[in-house]
């Protein structure tokens, strides 16, 4: 199967800066269930970090990561989109659910799913 990516260490790179990232924001019972899925480097890489006490919405995710890893916005989201799309097939629809109503309700997109808006 082809890559996005033009060697497997961009890749790797990508993965493990989206993972840091998403560490930051994941706390509680969701952080420990997704470790367990997840493959023990990317496990340890979201397990190291420690969270943020204010959750960032979706988009201030993305500009964190660029920042951090000095990557364009453009390409940290595709970057964000591919991993959370991994993250997504390790988890399954239920852990995913439950690490989403725990963060912004933006990050649904993020994770290539509609975002819903609580009914008035």
């Amino acid at each position: 199967m082809p890559s996005a990516y033009p060697t497997r260490e961009r890749a790797e790179e990508a993965v493990l800066v989206v993972l840091a990232g998403l560490g930051r924001q994941l706390t509680d019972d969701e952080r420990v269930d997704l470790a367990r899925c997840l493959p023990l480097e990317a496990a340890r890489v979201l397990t190291t970090q420690i969270p943020d006490t204010q959750p960032l919405t979706g988009w201030d995710f993305i500009k964190d990561l660029a920042t951090r890893s000095g990557g364009s916005l453009a390409t940290t989201r595709w970057d964000t989109g591919a991993v959370f799309a991994a993250v997504t097939a390790h988890a399954g629809p239920d852990l995913t659910s439950r690490i989403l109503q725990q963060l912004p309700t933006d990050w649904a997109l993020l994770f290539g799913q509609a975002e819903l808006t609580p009914a008035a």
